[in-house]
């Protein structure tokens, strides 16, 4: 019972909640359809009840927000019931139909109880936006962007975006790394979420780091494991699709999954179902490439084993011909050599003889020519002022004179 207190009517806390409860009991007294997404499950695995945080969403900002309880056994019910239609486990992250009872605890407050929810709703969600994203896409002429673009001729150098620790990436290491060929690839792990709707921004996020580095890279490829349709939702956004169809390099995907492709697989440059079957698709690039090389070098051996065959033909035909005769040219060309080694010798001695006689004569010349074999036999040689005079019109009256005689000189001064 309310307390007057002043004239003042006053409620405890217990008694206001407990009207709000009994209003609400009385007011909502049905199931209720409700559709929501599901932010997070809030699954405890020691109570085996959960707790899902429910949103509403408008432009991408939350406009309601509310809590509700899912009861262990219709938790187990409803989540057998997911995985036998969708193959995975109810999860987060998606937008859901549920019926509920609305209620409220003066303890815990406000909450849905939820009783029920509806698995094929999900998938009509999902192809709705798988449809709304390949519509806009194709209006915007993108949707072939990223498959008109030319494919390298080997596709060695890879961006992959995944997981390290995603069992589809090992599945895809396997083939790459243990190719009987010897193939060699080389690859760069960007990490990224690959599923749920954080996935989204993670992905493109790598994308724009790759975009940075594109002279290091042949192609990018997007890998990760088998999933259900609820757990592949993501690649049917449409701005995830939109930055696959708009990368400048091929973008390949390996999402391993048997149902429909995601908007993301249809624009990539090639889809593969596994991720075995893409590195499948890697090898055989190089295989087609590869062969033709191979073959042009077994074509150019054996055009050189054949070549070397004729040539050895060729020698050994010319060795038998020349074989009769060799040495009776070898011996004539041998005489030949001695003769004329002979007359070399003859003619070196008889010009080292002629040089010698020509060289005494110009020694006995220049003998001849010294000027003190001339001055010996009565010659002298006349200077003034140190050169030497041929002519009286060289000198001038009171000159002084130097005459300079074989055996000493004398000096002299012109009177006339």
């Amino acid at each position: 019972m309310p307390e007057i207190v002043d004239s003042k009517t006053i409620f405890s806390l217990l008694e206001v909640s407990r009207s709000v409860q009994k209003t609400i009991a009385d007011r909502y007294k049905s199931l209720y359809w409700i559709k929501a997404e599901m932010n997070k499950l809030n699954h405890y695995t020691h109570s085996g009840h959960c707790y899902p945080e429910l949103v509403e969403k408008k432009e991408g900002k939350i406009v309601a927000e509310m809590r509700s309880t899912l009861w262990k056994a219709d938790f187990q019910r409803i989540n057998q019931l997911f995985i036998k239609l969708l193959g995975e486990p109810l999860r987060e992250g998606i937008t859901i139909l549920f019926q509920a009872a609305i209620a409220y605890d003066p303890l815990y407050g406000f909450s849905l109880k939820i009783v029920d929810i509806d698995p094929t709703f999900v998938l009509g969600e999902l192809e709705k936006e798988r449809r709304e994203s390949i519509r806009r896409l194709q209006e915007e002429e993108l949707f072939d962007a990223n498959k008109r673009l030319a494919f390298p001729l080997i596709a060695k150098r890879l961006a992959i975006i995944s997981v390290e620790t995603s069992k589809g990436l090992s599945d895809f290491f396997k083939i790459i790394k243990g190719n009987p060929w010897g193939y060699r690839f080389e690859y760069s792990l960007f990490p990224a979420l690959l599923q749920g709707d954080k996935s989204i921004a993670s992905i493109i996020r790598q994308l724009a780091i790759i975009a940075e580095r594109l002279e290091d890279f042949d192609a990018v490829a997007i890998i990760r494991g088998g999933g259900g349709e609820v757990g592949l939702s993501s690649y049917n956004n449409y701005l995830l699709a939109k930055a696959i169809a708009m990368f400048p390099i091929p973008v390949l995907t390996g999402i391993g999954h048997s149902t429909n492709e995601t908007v993301s697989e249809m624009v990539a440059y090639k889809n593969a179902i596994t991720p075995s079957e893409l590195a499948d698709f890697l090898i055989q690039k190089f295989h087609q490439f590869a062969i033709p090389v191979d073959e042009s070098l077994r074509r150019i051996i054996d055009a050189v084993k054949t070549r070397f065959i004729l040539e050895e033909q060729h020698l050994h035909t010319f060795s038998q011909a020349i074989s009769w005769s060799s040495k009776a040219a070898l011996s004539k060309q041998g005489n030949d050599l001695r003769s004329l080694q002979l007359q070399l010798q003859l003619f070196a001695k008889q010009l080292l003889k002629d040089r010698a006689t020509e060289i005494n004569n110009v020694d006995r010349l220049l003998r001849l020519a010294d000027p003190k074999e001339l001055l010996k036999r009565g010659f002298s040689i006349t200077r003034v002022h140190g050169r030497a005079i041929s002519s009286e019109a060289s000198v001038s009256v009171g000159q002084e004179l130097e005459t300079i005689l074989y055996a000493g000189k004398i000096i002299s001064t012109v009177v006339k």
